[in-house]
């Protein structure tokens, strides 16, 4: 008997510890590594198809929209950068929590919706955003370094780095969460060979908890490959289209997956560019060629968003400063608003032919759209009756010495010695207005080489000169990529060097805009704010129009909704829903040439 009791004991001790195995075996998070040619989950192939957005780009309130419009594209995960500079506005001083700033919540969405998540943090992202995503504080250092091992920016990267670790580990799939893959720099062979930069950036996200498979993003040449990859990181080519791509990017670093971090469905646009409309047969062609050969892939980006208020970036290529537009709409598959394109449902159509198996969830819902009324605005006071407190310089600072980021700057002199003639501002960043006595005399624009203009002769003794200067995009790619604003360097008359100079900064944040009362200001001396008001039954998307303006900002319940300029390509700008309301809504537009108020619509 008591040999029977005991048998069954061990049975049921048995079946309890096999039980308990079994349970914890079913509750084991899957895993996700690196093989030597492909990415593994739980030890089978994997091909990522994953579609790009970024949450600084979306309004929070529609973050789970766009993530449902992915998937029944087709994608099985979501990418998106994070923005350093968005979330650490001043030194030392984080924000990863308000509105569309909540990275975490974000990557909770993705996992919600039953996708897998790629982080691309940085710390330099490009992404056309205002000085590729780096803290334009960092600049107030006269001589500082970027994307290389000068100590003050590595002190900067190594603080931004240990907040971004500690937010994102736990979201790492192996801890239970969507994060299969983290980037390291981005493009950083377009850009510099500093290794040891690289290398260094590597192993501060391993020594911060960060085990997930690292990748590096380059275009598909050796050189490029040479100096930006590394050893261990899976390779993102940007872009992987055809098999010449991949065998590149195997001879430079073989044994690891290599994958098409950024295929392109559309592009990016300047101010007084026709919209980029890029082909699609041969893209399409790229993207059969991924799914046949069972690469993973990226489309960058599969939904662009909005530049809101300062954000958007500018290039330097062979023509110049090019400011990049307000939209980010990219002619991607799901356009600025959140709507599906005709690439989308090609796009939908092309993978689902490949995975006949499966069955796409539907296309969701489109966002209720509306058009707001005709509204007629009227001028309510100026830059010149809301001064802020003047800064003295002996030479002109940049926006970034006075620890100004973006907006606008006044610099305003008395003229002693020469009177008139050719005014040259040397370095001018990036456009600005010129008034001597308070009479405008022109525009000086960095976009256009415009640097000198002609100063009348006057019969006051002691001319004021003013210049009034935005700072439009610090420019995101490429070697120029340290460029202050305001006058970056000095102003002469007839090659005299104008001194003593007085400076009103004008961040134009929302803050700034509460704050303008009306005042009986000279309808004929440009910077001119004009306000309006209209009525809505109902609040939902809209985009006003603002082909009566010539250039400047808008702000609507005071949301900074972006620029507009009226050279095009871009005249109307996307208001969310989530900023208007039903019933009485304000417009606030301060442009910097109108002085006639004209409606919007």
């Amino acid at each position: 008997m008591k040999k029977q009791c005991l048998f069954l004991l061990t049975v049921f001790f048995c079946f309890l510890q096999i039980n308990g195995q079994e349970k914890s075996l079913q509750t084991l998070p899957p895993t996700f590594v690196s093989g030597k040619s492909e990415f593994l989950m739980d030890g089978k192939p994997f091909q990522i198809i994953s579609g790009e957005m970024h949450f600084a780009r979306i309004p929070r309130e529609y973050w789970r929209h766009r993530i449902q419009m992915a998937k029944a594209m087709g994608c099985n995960t979501i990418a998106s950068y994070i923005f350093w500079n968005y979330h650490e506005t001043k030194a030392g001083k984080f924000d990863f929590k308000t509105w569309n700033r909540d990275l975490v919540a974000f990557v909770k969405i993705v996992q919600e919706e039953g996708m897998w998540f790629i982080l691309r943090p940085g710390p330099y992202v490009c992404g056309e955003w205002d000085l590729g995503g780096l803290p334009p504080y960092l600049l107030k250092t006269p001589d500082i370094k970027l994307r290389c091992m000068d100590p003050r920016y590595m002190k900067a990267v190594e603080r931004y780095i240990n907040v971004v670790a500690k937010m994102v580990a736990p979201l790492q799939i192996n801890k239970g969460g969507p994060m299969i893959l983290l980037q390291v720099e981005n493009e950083y062979g377009s850009y510099g060979n500093d290794r040891i930069y690289m290398q260094t950036l590597q192993q501060m996200w391993r020594d911060k908890g960060i085990e997930i498979p690292l990748y590096t993003s380059d275009g598909a040449t050796p050189y490029m490959l040479e100096a930006g990859a590394l050893p261990g990181c899976a390779v993102g080519l940007d872009p992987g289209g055809n098999q010449d791509h991949f065998d590149i990017a195997t001879k430079a670093r073989p044994n690891v997956p290599v994958f098409s971090g950024e295929s392109y469905p559309g592009w990016l646009t300047h101010w007084g560019e026709p919209w980029a409309r890029p082909d699609t047969a041969s893209f399409y062609k790229q993207i059969r060629y991924l799914l046949q050969n069972n690469k993973s892939f990226n489309f960058y980006v599969l939904h662009g968003g909005t530049n809101f208020g300062f954000t958007a970036g500018a290039n330097s290529g062979g023509k110049g400063y090019e400011p990049d537009v307000t939209s980010y709409d990219y002619d991607s598959p799901i356009d600025e608003q959140g709507n599906p394109t005709h690439k989308f449902f090609a796009l939908r159509q092309i993978i689902s032919s490949h995975f006949p198996d499966k069955t796409l969830p539907p296309v969701p819902q489109p966002v209720k759209a509306i058009r707001i009324p005709a509204t007629n605005m009227q001028a309510f006071t100026s830059v010149w009756d809301n001064l802020p407190k003047a800064i003295p310089a002996v030479q002109p600072l940049t926006f970034e010495t006075i620890g100004q980021n973006q907006g606008f700057m006044l610099y305003r002199t008395k003229l002693i010695g020469h009177k008139s003639g050719k005014l040259r501002v040397q370095q001018l960043h990036d456009y600005a207005t010129v008034f001597l006595n308070g009479t405008y005399i022109g525009t000086l624009d960095r976009k256009e080489g415009i640097s000198t203009i002609e100063l009348p002769v006057t019969d006051i003794q002691d001319p004021v000169l003013e210049i009034f200067v935005e700072g439009m995009g610090h420019i995101n790619f490429g070697p120029e990529i340290i460029d202050r604003k305001g006058i970056t360097d000095k102003v002469t008359l007839n090659s005299m060097t104008l001194m003593n100079w007085e400076m009103y900064p004008f961040p134009m944040d929302e803050n700034f805009i509460k704050k303008l009362k009306n005042s009986a200001f000279k309808p004929e001396k440009p910077g001119i704010f004009f306000k309006g008001k209209f009525e809505l039954d109902e609040a939902a998307d809209t985009y006003i129009d603002l082909s009566d303006y010539t250039k400047g900002f808008i702000w609507v319940n005071g949301h900074n909704l972006g620029r507009y300029w009226n050279i095009g390509p871009q005249t109307r700008l996307y208001c969310p829903a989530v900023w208007l309301k039903k019933g009485k809504n304000e417009v606030v537009i301060f442009d910097i040439h109108q002085t006639e108020a004209k409606q919007i619509y």
